[in-house]
């Protein structure tokens, strides 16, 4: 099964990290069977929203189809969405791959794709005005963390990531193996001072 996490500049950290470390712990216990990697479209470092630089495992022209696509957000996003190389790299993947994926505003990319035309879809809180005035989407959610509408699957903001992975590590493989992965990497929730914070906003 391979999985490939695009990378781009002023992508979020979290959108991209927190799924490879739940799809990268997967492969360690089954490289049989799942192998992940990044793909950037024309040069491998890239930097991130937050200043980290990171060296992608691969161009994307040297990517073989994939079985699972997840495309993050970030304040890159946007570019992203206008790079016509890009968008060409996603429809050329989406046709052929068994999931598409995002993560925050990567929902804007895949808008920009075709690929959330009259589906049921989420994105990060501050975006969901845009997309819902865009009117390509059936309907654009708020309050939940991942929606699935077919083979396509978007997550909220930044963190929501993690859990739309580990639902599709469990469609993908069983729930009691995405389990096993939730516990090895401790993702257990508890935020501190949660009371305070308004989730929706």
């Amino acid at each position: 099964m391979q999985i490939g996490i695009l990378l781009f500049d002023r992508v979020e950290e979290l959108d991209f990290v927190g799924p490879y470390e739940i799809l990268a712990a997967a492969e360690d216990r089954r490289p049989e069977d799942i192998q992940v990697k990044t793909y950037a479209l024309d040069q491998l470092e890239v930097t991130c929203n937050k200043r980290m630089k990171v060296v992608a495992h691969a161009l994307c022209a040297d990517a073989p189809q994939l079985d699972v696509m997840l495309v993050p957000g970030g304040n890159g996003s946007r570019l992203a969405a206008e790079n016509g190389e890009m968008i060409a790299w996603i429809q050329k993947q989406a046709a052929g791959a068994k999931w598409v994926t995002s993560v925050c505003t990567g929902a804007r990319i895949l808008q920009a794709a075709g690929l959330i035309d009259g589906k049921r879809i989420t994105t990060f809180h501050d975006a969901i005005p845009e997309l819902r005035a865009a009117g390509r989407a059936a309907d654009v959610l708020d309050d939940v963390r991942y929606v699935q509408d077919g083979n396509l699957v978007t997550s909220a903001g930044v963190s929501a990531g993690i859990d739309m992975t580990l639902w599709l590590l469990g469609q993908l493989t069983s729930p009691a193996f995405a389990r096993e992965v939730q516990a090895y990497v401790e993702y257990f929730p508890s935020p501190p001072y949660s009371a305070d914070v308004n989730q929706a906003a």
